[in-house]
């Protein structure tokens, strides 16, 4: 009994002592688990109430948190050992950090636990984060970013390559005197960009807010250079440098190309490579501990003719009036060239998106239409008067109201008699055109990726008079250059091709049309070679099999109008358009020099 009684009372006193020995807390392993879990998880002031010093380790891990802007980490507690006593354990763990772009980093980590009363607690030191980590050092992140994919033509040509621009910025509260200022940086920057002046750069400045810089211009490195005497000591101009994808001159491809890069830019970045390091209390790299090499994206191709954009561009530079040309390749839908001179692109992308009236060019449509209704044949004796009436109300003329008598089909599309085919519409049913019209594609809406595209509007034309306007491409048909190119590329394939910009990514249609009947291509596409051999663009003879039609379309109160040509040579369409020429001679003009670059 008395042995009893002092065994009782010497587990009593081994309790009292030696309490936290068999204190019903977490043990070292749920510790070390929990503080794993809690940093893991992103509860740095719960990771760090879990060590000896939460100030420092809140510290630490937030800084190191900030460099890293880990997507994820993970973690994995391989082991808690004893180290011989009842106060101490070491534990080891897999740390896995998903960082930017889906890189990994992981390494193990080995940190210790030290009882205090009656609670564990991880002793915190900086080798806690990462073994290499010494005192009053941090982590560092440097993402490496690889060189620009070029953007490429479809005969592997650049057409948008990795060039570094400097972009030339100004503090309007350390320009002082900012007017004068502005006047030294308009003077050096306006002969290559000529809407910068001093008032815009002034406005700009002013309209930024509070501590932010504006952006005066972004210059190629070449530019730069040229005016970097004149404006690299200004007061509060600075310069910041960047690579980008760069057209081979300033206005090249002006209304593609810069879809195109903003279209693939994510993808043409390539994946960026990452450097994680130790850095010292100044912030100086100390020391490697992970790197990831950048992987370079492979070159974008496009369906785009860099030769065929700058014969377009070239043919167009000596026009006044705005002037645009697209071409597509029949056999694939390629977009081959979209050009526009300085004159439209003030106007935006209205190659690819203009709504204009199309003129005679529409009477590709109207001749398809009337061929399938068995109306006429292209040796069908028809009618080309001076002029004609339309149901007592309408009166249309030819131009210069030229009379014909009684010709061919074919010979009044070669001479383009508004009188025949107002005649000839008349006569068709009311969705006569708008089918015909769709058959060729105008009307048609596609998504083609990079680029916004509208084709036209061929509306049904109940009313006679307005089937008869909408003959000769007057009425309510719209059409752009974008969509009488495809017109004449469905006119030499036999059906319409769907574009397409950039290789591997689909064009979306919003419905196949049916091909024009194959009895109405043949005769059409030898009305569109009449009209070179001895209509009204008898000045291409010389450039080989060149087929098309002419087309004049008034405009505003019907004094003025806009020059058209569309046709194809090969396996090339085209349509040219020059707004306000007042006739078709000039586009027709400017397809001549497109195709004389061609070859």
């Amino acid at each position: 009994m008395i042995l009893r009684k002092l065994a009782g009372l010497s587990c009593a006193l081994v309790l009292v002592a030696g309490c936290g020995l068999f204190s019903s807390g977490p043990g070292p392993d749920e510790v070390a688990r929990d503080f794993l879990a809690r940093w893991s998880g992103g509860d740095l002031d719960g990771a760090a109430a879990l060590t000896d010093d939460p100030a420092a380790a809140k510290e630490l891990l937030a800084k190191v948190h900030d460099a890293l802007k880990p997507v994820k980490v993970a973690h994995s507690l391989d082991q808690v050992r004893s180290a011989g006593e009842d106060t101490a354990a070491g534990a080891t763990a897999k740390l896995d950090w998903t960082l930017a772009h889906d890189r990994s980093w992981n390494y193990r980590a080995e940190f210790e636990l030290r009882r205090d009363a009656e609670d564990w607690k991880v002793r915190w030191a900086p080798s806690v984060v990462h073994p290499k980590l010494a005192a009053q050092q941090g982590i560092g992140l440097t993402e490496v970013q690889p060189d620009l994919a070029p953007v490429l033509d479809r005969d592997g040509t650049p057409l948008l390559a990795p060039e570094q621009v400097v972009s030339v910025l100004l503090d309007r509260k350390e320009a002082g005197d900012l007017n004068a200022v502005a006047t030294a940086l308009a003077g050096a920057l306006n002969p290559i960009d000529e809407s910068i002046t001093p008032q815009s750069i002034a406005e700009g400045a002013g309209k930024v807010p509070e501590g932010q810089v504006y952006q005066v211009a972004a210059l190629r490195d070449a530019d730069y250079q040229s005016v970097k005497p004149r404006i690299y000591e200004l007061p509060g101009v600075r310069f910041t440098t960047r690579t980008s994808l760069l057209a081979p001159s300033r206005d090249f491809g002006s209304q593609v190309l810069p879809a195109v890069r903003k279209a693939v830019e994510e993808e043409a970045a390539g994946l960026a490579g990452l450097r994680v390091y130790t850095v010292n209390a100044a912030g100086g790299e100390v020391e490697t501990l992970h790197e990831e090499r950048p992987q370079p994206a492979e070159a974008v191709t496009t369906a785009l003719s860099r030769t065929a954009q700058a014969a377009a561009e070239d043919a167009l530079e000596p026009v006044q009036q705005p002037a645009m040309l697209v071409a597509i390749q029949p056999s694939s839908g390629d977009v081959l060239a979209v050009a526009q001179n300085a004159a439209a692109d003030a106007q935006g992308a209205i190659a690819l998106t203009g709504n204009f009236p199309p003129g005679s060019t529409f009477k590709i449509v109207t001749a398809a239409a009337a061929m399938a209704a068995g109306k006429a044949g292209a040796d069908s004796p028809l009618p080309c008067p001076g002029k004609t009436t339309i149901d007592g109300r309408r009166v249309v003329p030819n131009d210069k109201e030229f009379d014909k008598g009684t010709i061919p089909l074919r010979s009044a599309f070669a001479f383009s008699c508004n009188t025949t085919f107002a005649q000839l519409a008349a006569e068709l049913p009311a969705d006569a055109l708008t089918s015909a019209a769709d058959s060729f594609g105008l009307g048609v809406d596609f998504e083609v990726p990079a680029i916004t595209t509208i084709t036209g509007s061929v509306p049904p034309a109940t009313d006679v008079v307005e089937r008869a306007e909408d003959g000769f491409g007057q009425g309510k048909v719209l059409a752009s250059p974008f969509g009488m190119a495809l017109v004449a590329a469905t006119a030499a394939r036999g059906a319409m091709p769907t574009p397409n910009l950039l290789r591997g990514q689909e064009t979306k249609v919003d419905h196949q049309p049916a091909a024009p009947p194959p009895a109405v291509l043949e005769p059409l596409r030898a009305m569109m070679r009449e009209v070179v051999e001895y209509g009204t663009a008898t000045q291409l003879r010389d450039l080989g099999d060149v087929r098309g039609k002419t087309g004049t379309a008034q405009f505003g109160d019907g004094t003025n109008s806009h020059g058209w040509f569309v046709g194809y040579r090969g396996d090339v369409a085209f349509a040219t358009l020059l707004l306000g020429t007042n006739a078709s001679t000039p586009a027709v003009d400017a397809t001549g020099r497109f195709l004389r670059a061609l070859g």
